[in-house]
């Protein structure tokens, strides 16, 4: 099974996703299933894990609805409040659906005092141990932080999200290879090869300036713990999803039939527990 392990649906709203500043108005419109489904086809991928774009619970049943409706919709990581009273209660609720694969916050967006709290790490703590996966989304230089999140929580699957957004632009990579290396010792923790081309310079970005990120994750993580995600609407903002899938794709050819299928797919579906729908 061919997976996309990272993408978005909005049906767009300016306060809502606030977060799409002026620059970013190509993405400034609604993205639904119907505007991937034939993408993914023209790929041969057999379909894609949607990822919350919104901080809110009303994100999860959204995104819900859609893998109700979709076949193409694989699994869903939604958004929970994780030091919330409330949490087990929320739970309980999504408990009937097989589609809820893991959870998601903004953490790039927040101070570290905000997930080394003992209420986050707690929360966390909770959904892991209910079979939950989590992905990390951070900036690289959040990595010590996360380290030490990671140490107090269950030895339980987590994925870091778009590489944790090295510093692609400028071409930095020693000290993010330092920290991902220990993130990378623990084998219960996976890496997305996706976000590149966003955190590179949007219009002349190449496969030479990413491919030492590429590798450096392969040497760290091995196949069997990357999965490939294309980011998609969001890549736009910098390339065609055909680009960015191009970026992985002549990466992978330097692997074996196995370690490929592994990035492409046989990764996301053993990390997010996913059955043909």
């Amino acid at each position: 099974m061919k997976i996309d392990a990272h993408q978005h649906f909005w049906e767009y709203d300016p306060i809502e996703y606030d977060w799409i500043t002026s620059e970013m108005s190509v993405i400034a419109k609604s993205f639904l299933p119907k505007d991937l489904d034939s993408i993914l086809e023209d790929h041969g991928i057999d379909g894609s894990v949607a990822v919350q774009a919104r901080e809110c619970l009303a994100e999860t049943d959204f995104l819900l609805e859609l893998a109700k409706e979709n076949p193409k919709i694989l699994g869903v990581v939604g958004w929970i409040k994780l030091f919330d009273q409330n949490l087990e209660s929320n739970l309980v609720k999504y408990s009937q659906t097989t589609d809820l694969k893991g959870f998601r916050e903004v953490l790039q967006a927040k101070d570290s005092s905000f997930f080394l709290c003992e209420g986050f790490k707690k929360g966390l703590k909770i959904i892991l141990n209910k079979g939950y996966r989590y992905d990390i989304l951070i900036f690289e230089h959040q990595l010590d932080s996360i380290q030490e999140l990671v140490k107090s929580s269950p030895e339980k699957p987590m994925v870091i999200d778009h590489l944790a957004k090295p510093k692609i632009k400028s071409g930095e990579w020693k000290e993010w290879k330092k920290k991902m290396a220990r993130l990378a010792d623990r084998e219960y923790l996976f890496c997305k090869i996706s976000g590149m081309v966003t955190e590179a310079n949007w219009p002349k970005w190449s496969q030479e300036q990413l491919s030492p990120y590429m590798d450096i994750a392969l040497e760290l993580f091995g196949p069997d713990r990357l999965m490939f995600g294309s980011d998609w609407p969001v890549c736009t903002l910098a390339g065609t999803y055909e680009k960015v899938y191009g970026i992985v794709e002549e990466f992978s050819n330097q692997l074996s039939k196995d370690e490929k299928e592994a990035i492409f797919g046989g990764t996301a579906k053993s990390f997010y527990k996913i059955d043909n729908k």
